[in-house]
């Protein structure tokens, strides 16, 4: 079977037709504030409350409202997807997979300035970084994952004559409980559409920190002919009110999560304590936390390497999962590399994301901000510590942290073991004589396992560094950033406590929303009980 080809990057050039009309969706969505509500069966629900949906860039400037569901709203969600499953789960494969196409051509088409504007305004992020998370990454997942569950029904067994073999590729029996990140709207989106291809409905809880293009999102579903309660969304600004009742159901059949692994371990512990009342054991998919490295050999390329920590830890304000935090660099190379990275980042350009000079935005809200400055004034105050490239965070008008690169003494700091999700990137500069040392170290610092890089020209060293950190990331790059997974060609996911490595874009991941059922017709079927071996 053939794959689709991935969808092109626009660059959003001065005089591009692309950026004009960005930029007047992005007008017209600041001047016309929405109210969100939670969708349960295809109908919006009022519940009465009301949370400020505001700009990370320009925290004066509100977005609209949403209301926020609670206890009842997710009991609900829960019997409209239970309702909505028979009639779901028995349409015809390309019947249901056409709503999804559908989505894609509409998300490529009339619905892309929605989408990317919205993504900008809420979560800050740059129109670049908006067209390849929102619209590229978005329409890829639609497009892959259709195929890949051709693919996965082409997985049929042998047959003989005598007998007809065939895999049902059922839904699990139940919902799925979908709850996403603020970080990305492509994965926010893939955690409710992965399930619901297979046969699945789903409730689906949007990060509190980005209902507003969850909404957009939403639209999209509905427009491209979703039937009512197969995905019910429920914005929440207190996710417990929503978890209790969901992991409380018998009907609970799967989690497909992707967030901090403090969050995981909650919703692991809850479901093996609850395990006894599901009708079902649930299928657990978690994308954790990460502490990303990249190691860089003596036989680096310089410009190469300042390039991907300066992107793989500065782009969208390095509050990417996979983003480049910590950098281990041989003595050998430390001057120039520091030299050059102090130069780039003082350049960089931050402020508010509709101004398309800018490299970077603002960090998501109040809490991330006081959490990074937390990390920023450890360095400054602890020893050991020493700044390379930053200026002072600022949260005057928008949630500003400036690109920051402290140089670690201790490769065990803070700075250097500890996921902060933000702008800061430590470095640890080691003696050219201990690779085998330093390498143990990348490996052993954190207990992630999500995303690392490592730079080198030498073809053997290559070999021997991947080999030392097979098991230190499960998205590996060899001199190039650790971050930018594409749709069918890098999938995506951890081990270690980064996460289940199911792969997100990939067949992998829709196989854990299967419950296969093996089929077997007989032709002629036996109408005596005594084998050969018993004649006299």
């Amino acid at each position: 079977m053939t794959l689709p080809p991935n969808q092109p990057v626009r660059s959003f050039a001065p005089g591009s037709p692309e950026r004009a009309s960005l930029i007047a969706e992005l007008a017209r969505q600041r001047a016309n504030p929405r109210r969100v509500l939670p969708v349960i069966n295809g109908k919006k629900v009022d519940t009465g409350t009301s949370t400020d949906m505001r700009e990370p860039h320009a925290h004066a400037n509100s977005l609209g409202t949403y209301a926020s569901a609670g206890a009842p709203e997710a009991q609900a969600a829960i019997t409209a997807a239970i309702d909505a499953r028979h009639d779901w789960s028995r349409m015809d494969t390309a019947a249901r997979r056409a709503v999804f196409l559908r989505a894609a051509e509409l998300l490529a088409g009339p619905f892309n300035d929605r989408l990317l504007a919205a993504t900008m305004l809420a979560q800050s992020k740059t129109a670049f970084q908006s067209e390849i998370d929102a619209s590229c990454e978005l329409i890829d997942f639609l497009r892959f994952n259709v195929a890949f569950a051709e693919q996965i029904e082409a997985m049929q067994p042998l047959s003989s004559p005598a007998e007809r073999n065939r895999l049902e590729h059922r839904p699990l029996d139940g919902f799925v409980f979908a709850a996403a990140p603020f970080n990305f709207t492509a994965i926010a989106g893939n955690l409710a559409i992965a399930p619901a291809l297979m046969g699945n409905t789903v409730v689906w809880k949007p990060s509190e920190r980005a209902v507003y293009s969850a909404a957009f999102l939403m639209d999209l579903f509905e427009a491209a002919g979703l039937p009512p309660g197969v995905i019910n969304m429920l914005p929440a600004e207190t996710p417990a009110a929503i978890g209790d009742t969901v992991f409380s159901s018998p009907h609970l059949a799967g989690v497909h999560f992707t967030g901090s692994t403090a969050a995981f371990d909650r919703i692991w512990q809850t479901v093996g304590s609850n395990v006894s009342r599901y009708r079902s054991y649930p299928r657990l998919v978690g994308e954790t936390g990460g502490k990303d490295f990249v190691f860089a050999h003596v036989s680096a390329d310089v410009d190469a390497l300042v390039t991907a920590l300066v992107r793989g830890a500065f782009d969208y304000q390095g509050q990417k999962c996979s983003a480049a935090s910590r950098a281990y660099i041989p003595l050998s190379l430390w001057k120039p590399v520091t030299e050059r990275l102090a130069e780039i980042v003082s350049s960089l350009t931050m402020g508010n994301v509709s101004d398309l000079t800018n490299f970077m935005g603002a960090v998501i809200d109040q809490r991330a901000y006081t959490q990074i400055s937390a990390f920023l004034d450890h360095a400054a105050s602890a020893p050991g510590h020493r700044k390379i490239a930053g200026a002072a965070p600022s949260d005057e008008t928008g949630w500003f942290i400036p690109p920051t690169v402290i140089a670690c003494t201790d490769p065990k700091s803070r700075i250097m073991t500890e996921e902060i999700f933000g702008p800061v990137l430590g470095l640890y500069a080691y003696p050219d004589g201990k690779l085998a040392e330093t390498l143990a170290l990348v490996d052993q610092s954190t207990p992630y396992a999500l995303t690392g890089a490592i730079f080198a020209q030498d073809q053997a060293v290559i070999n021997q560094l991947s080999l030392a950190l097979r098991d230190s990331a499960g998205n590996f790059y060899i001199n190039d950033k650790p971050t930018g997974a594409v749709v069918g060609r890098q999938p995506f996911g951890g081990g270690r406590r980064s996460g289940t490595n199911d792969k997100a874009g990939s067949p992998f991941n829709l196989l854990r929303w299967s419950s296969p059922r093996t089929v077997k017709e007989t032709f002629v079927p036996p109408v005596s009980h005594l084998y050969p071996h018993m004649a006299g």
